[in-house]
């Protein structure tokens, strides 16, 4: 028996809902391994001002701190364990290269 009426359409909107994470935590990865490339790179550029890296680092915290949410949201939702680990290593992953940024900080200043 197929649910009907409103409770029909609540569980349909609880399932995008639930879907939408999944798909925000799909993409978040994708942009996680982009960076693990691009922002070794970026610091290795002799060009690289101090402005930039001071960007890159605060871009780098902001969405550590956005996929900690993510991982939250995740967790008390009660994803199953390898949703909610892939979500805490890309926590991991962005924590990982805002400190890589923040050695590059320290070096630049000497």
């Amino acid at each position: 028996m197929r649910p009907s009426g409103a409770w029909a359409l609540f569980r349909n909107a609880e399932i995008l809902f639930v879907a939408d994470w999944l798909k925000i935590l799909d993409d978040e990865i994708k942009s996680g391994n982009t960076m693990r490339r691009q922002v070794p790179k970026m610091l290795s550029d002799p060009e690289i001002t101090l402005d930039q890296v001071k960007a890159l680092f605060a871009a780098l915290e902001q969405q550590a701190q956005f996929v900690e949410k993510l991982k939250a949201a995740l967790e008390s939702m009660g994803h199953d364990f390898p949703i909610v680990d892939k979500a805490r290593a890309l926590e991991g992953r962005y924590i990982d290269l805002a400190a890589t940024a923040a050695e590059k900080l320290k070096e630049m200043r000497g």
